[in-house]
C-alpha cells in the first residue's frame, strides 16, 4: 500500500526536511517549499524512497546504479531488519 508506506518514512524524511543543505539540494531539483510540508509531499517521497514491493525496491536500487551511482543507501523501516535486508537480497539475486 503506498499511502501507508508513505506515511511510515514521512517521519524520517522529515529530520532530513529540517536541514538547509538537504532543502537546499531538492530545491536546485525542482521541488519546493509546499513539497516539504508536512514530512514531504507523495511526489517528493516518491523520488527520495524506494517502497513497495522487494521486486519493486530491487529495481529501483538498480535503476540509481545503471544510471552511474557507485553506491545507494539502504534504510529499513521493517521491524525485522534482518528479514528485510535478506528479503531484498533475494530480489537482487545477492547470497
Amino acid at each position: 500500500d503506498a499511502a501507508a508506506a508513505r506515511e511510515a518514512v514521512r517521519p524520517v524524511v522529515g529530520r532530513y526536511l529540517q536541514m538547509t543543505n538537504y532543502r537546499s539540494n531538492l530545491q536546485r531539483l525542482g521541488f519546493t517549499e509546499a513539497d516539504f510540508a508536512d514530512g514531504g509531499s507523495d511526489a517528493l517521497i516518491d523520488a527520495l524512497v524506494a517502497h513497495g514491493r522487494p521486486e519493486v525496491v530491487a529495481a529501483a536500487l538498480t535503476a540509481h546504479l545503471d544510471a552511474g551511482a557507485d553506491h545507494v543507501a539502504v534504510q529499513f523501516l521493517d521491524e525485522d531488519i534482518l528479514a528485510a535486508a535478506r528479503t531484498l537480497a533475494g530480489a537482487l539475486d545477492l547470497p
